[in-house]
């Protein structure tokens, strides 16, 4: 259709325009060119591999199908199982630890206890001892009172005799 419409049809000007599209579709149209090799291609891998993707992806298939059916299942009941096990035994380390901790604040407390019991019973005895050398004290200061009076005395009783000899 297109070479009846053509202006170029019936002139000279039409073997060179036949040329042109000859090597244009040789040398640069490769279309042609890269769908045979892409058959190529198809044929020899479709040849050489056969179906060994396809028993792979098989296979794989059934892994998974196993997998998912029967080894997931057994996973998750011995997980259960073993889990349960599990909470248990932390529950009882748990009772273990707080009764042991309960234990240790008692003895702390009961040691915190003793230890206020000397403390108050020795400060209770350092007030006695304290109020006992104020006694003391006291009564040592009224003995050195009346021991300063009664030297006095007879350092006063002294002077009156010596002032007596001392009129000779």
């Amino acid at each position: 259709d297109r070479r009846r419409d053509s202006p170029a049809a019936g002139s000279p000007i039409q073997p060179i325009i036949k040329d042109v599209g000859e090597v244009y579709s040789r040398l640069l149209d490769h279309r042609p060119v890269i769908q045979g090799e892409i058959r190529y291609f198809v044929k020899e891998f479709e040849e050489k591999r056969g179906l060994r993707e396809l028993r792979v992806l098989e296979n794989l298939k059934n892994t998974i199908f196993e997998t998912n059916e029967r080894v997931l299942p057994k996973c998750e009941q011995a997980m259960r199982d073993n889990l349960s096990e599990t909470f248990k035994r932390l529950q009882a380390a748990n009772a273990v630890i707080h009764r042991l901790q309960e234990r240790e604040y008692e003895t702390r407390k009961l040691q915190a206890d003793k230890v206020m019991a000397r403390e108050e019973k020795c400060i209770a005895h350092w007030e006695e001892f304290m109020k006992e050398q104020q006694n003391k004290r006291a009564e040592v200061d009224e003995e050195h009172r009346k021991a300063m009076e009664r030297l006095k005395e007879q350092y006063s009783e002294m002077e009156k005799e010596l002032a007596k000899y001392v009129s000779f």
